[in-house]
């Protein structure tokens, strides 16, 4: 394992939990936080080879919601890091913000109709397995898809309050739950979102995930997204994370 590689995909540690990363921030603590006048046209997709093979996978196993949300992820998360985290270098390291897309772009490829009901495995799990396998047949680093797997795997670790997350972990945990639930979106601002779901419409996307959640935990009890949900929780019993989802308000006027 050379000892350097964590510095280009994205390795580093930070702190797991936000509340710990926040704490006493400089622009993004307090009751209101710096929000830079960013647009979706500048936080491009990177223009790689890798990249675009990889996209073109995703659109044509997701339906339209949630590669439209992949989409938006990678935006959101892109421009949260410009402007509260600019001592990462995170948008200035091609090979880092090249394994964020890639993460964003596959880490909900285990709810593809593919994948969800064809493997008792949890969605980020088996999702996680096809996106290392993807990349390493397209011929991407090794430490690259790892980054990409670590990531997946993570990316509803919400309630670990100890230890640590690689950065393009946090990024993409930080992103999918603004755009899921609305958390933290006062740390982007509101010109960033509406030009993000005009360019990748939402169509629903709250009904949409709720109903992904609903059939994950339905057809399998154990999945790691009971993990939003009452111990022992059985098919029957609300969800607690759709009811979570369908409850948006921040994105509701887009939805």
């Amino acid at each position: 394992m050379p000892s350097d590689d964590w510095k280009l995909y994205g390795f580093a540690p930070v702190p797991r939990d936000p509340e710990v990363l926040f704490k006493d921030h400089p622009t993004a603590s307090g009751p209101n936080p710096k929000q830079d006048l960013f647009v979706v046209d500048d936080f491009p997709l990177p223009d790689t080879p890798l990249v675009r093979e990889v996209r073109a996978f995703a659109q044509k196993e997701l339906d339209e919601q949630t590669f439209n949300h992949s989409n938006r992820v990678f935006v959101y998360g892109a421009a949260l890091v410009k402007t509260h985290f600019p001592e990462w270098k995170f948008n200035e390291t091609p090979s880092a913000l090249e394994t964020y897309a890639l993460s964003c772009l596959l880490h909900d490829i285990g709810t593809a109709e593919k994948f969800l009901a064809t493997t008792y495995m949890s969605f980020e799990f088996k999702g996680a397995i096809v996106a290392r396998d993807l990349i390493l047949s397209l011929g991407g680093p090794e430490p690259e898809a790892d980054g990409v797997c670590d990531a997946i795997i993570r990316h509803q670790d919400i309630f670990v309050k100890g230890g640590n997350i690689t950065m393009v972990g946090q990024i993409l945990q930080l992103s999918t739950i603004l755009d899921n639930v609305g958390l933290r979106a006062n740390l982007v601002h509101p010109r960033l979102i509406e030009t993000t779901t005009a360019k990748f419409p939402r169509k629903g996307w709250s009904e949409h995930f709720a109903r992904v959640i609903e059939k994950e935990l339905t057809l399998k009890p154990w999945c790691h997204t009971s993990t939003f949900e009452v111990p022992n929780w059985k098919a029957g019993v609300q969800s607690n994370f759709a009811t979570d989802v369908r409850g948006n308000d921040v994105m509701r006027p887009f939805d």
